[in-house]
């Protein structure tokens, strides 16, 4: 019977938290979590299906783990997650070397088959892989929209909110183990308690998490703009808890892509709702991810994008160029563009938002900012600020002559600035 397993996540910060829950069960199961596959006697790959890069991803980290299985070096490999919950009877003819494959949030299947002697307590704390400082907090799974482009619902089922006073909870038992930034995830954070509740209830959730959990700052990442619950602006403004920061995925500015994607809004309703979240929390930072290449996306199409993100100067962006998925809404329109012209759009995005981004934080200069110490690194110290989510927005580099710990809060004078980069000193 295995004992030691060596978990690897692909994908986004939802399947992060769903492995540090697998995690935490397999160690009250008395499992060892190892941390290289060489000491494993098992691993469990947890892939992610989203778009085609991320497929590709999976695949192969299985194919170099089915190598290892195949020579004797581990003696049990497991695949979970959404590549496997959307193509496991697929990967199972095509990769025999791998001994299970599970969906979603199977932790129960993947304990049964691993051991002869599962226990059922299942409820102990999740074994955290990101730094103790900060943890993301899966509010919800699934979702309900209709979008075109996405599979998520296939892969991840209906939406279905968990509870308040079981989110509080868990955020209270995260605070206690040394968390002191919780960032909120969902495929939709702003469906929130629709299901449990029937009306959204993602501010009350903010409530209550600002009262009673204990956290210096609680971020919101996924938000949805169609329906967009504007109770929560108040709450991002007044609450000193709670980040002056969200992160809402757009897709596009055009009306016609929009509709075409299914989105529940037009471009003249997302410039209304920014004007709208700016002018109740002017301070605010917005993040954003944008596709490129969406079937029928023409060129006029892009230069309405290009103008939209010029006009908006939005904090952050991403982008993605487009993948089409089986079984969407929108693999019957094919994939007409090619994809050096993706790319071509996807860099003049980037491009674009470079210089926005510049002008931003060189406005930062002279400034006073609080920050949170990430790490130390090659002798400076790796920091964020309110304004930047963990491993995915901007950083702040700092010098200090002391040693500073991971999980600080610190005021520090801003004194150069790059595209995506901030340089202090202690204030």
């Amino acid at each position: 019977m295995t004992k030691s397993v060596h978990i690897i996540t692909l994908g986004c910060s939802k399947n992060t938290v769903d492995s540090e829950t697998l995690a935490g069960h397999l160690s009250v199961n008395d499992f060892t979590l190892a941390a290289d596959i060489e000491s494993a006697d098992t691993v469990i790959i947890n892939t992610c299906g989203f778009i085609d890069a991320a497929k590709e991803e999976s695949v192969n980290t299985i194919l170099e783990a089915a190598k290892l299985k195949a020579s004797g070096s581990i003696e049990t490999l497991v695949v979970a997650g959404c590549l496997s919950e959307r193509y496991g009877d697929e990967l199972k003819a095509e990769i025999p070397e791998v001994d299970h494959f599970f969906g979603t949030e199977a932790y129960e299947p993947i304990l049964k088959a691993l051991s002869s002697d599962l226990k059922y307590s299942l409820l102990g704390e999740r074994i955290r892989s990101t730094p103790s400082h900060f943890a993301y907090m899966k509010i919800s799974e699934g979702c309900d929209h209709p979008c075109s482009f996405c599979a998520i619902p296939i892969m991840r089922g209906n939406h279905r909110s968990t509870p308040i006073e079981t989110l509080v909870q868990q955020a209270q038992a995260l605070v206690r183990s040394g968390t002191k930034e919780l960032v909120l995830v969902a495929q939709d954070l702003t469906y929130y308690g629709q299901d449990i509740y029937g009306k959204q209830a993602l501010a009350d959730l903010l409530g209550a998490l600002s009262d009673d959990s204990g956290a210096t700052w609680i971020r919101l990442m996924y938000a949805y703009p169609a329906k967009f619950p504007l109770n929560i602006l108040p709450l991002i403004r007044d609450r000193a808890n709670i980040c002056t920061y969200l992160d809402m995925p757009l897709q596009h500015a055009s009306t016609d892509v929009l509709k075409s994607m299914r989105r529940g809004i037009t471009g003249r309703a997302t410039e209304e709702l920014l004007s709208t979240i700016r002018d109740t929390v002017p301070d605010i930072t917005l993040r954003s991810t944008f596709i490129v290449g969406y079937p029928n996306e023409s060129a006029s199409d892009f230069d309405q994008l290009m103008h939209f993100l010029d006009r908006q100067k939005l904090d952050r962006v991403g982008v993605f160029t487009y993948s089409q998925e089986d079984d969407t809404y929108a693999s019957i329109l094919g994939d007409p563009i090619p994809t050096d012209i993706k790319e071509e759009r996807k860099l003049a995005v980037m491009e674009l938002q470079r210089g926005i981004s510049l002008t931003k934080n060189l406005a930062k200069i002279g400034t006073t900012q609080r920050v949170l110490v990430e790490e130390e690194f090659q002798g400076e110290y790796r920091c964020r600020s309110e304004a930047d989510a963990p491993e995915v927005d901007n950083e702040v580099w700092i010098r200090s002559s002391r040693a500073l710990a991971p999980g600080t809060f610190l005021d520090v004078t801003i004194e150069d600035a790059a595209e995506f980069d901030l340089f202090a000193t202690l204030s």
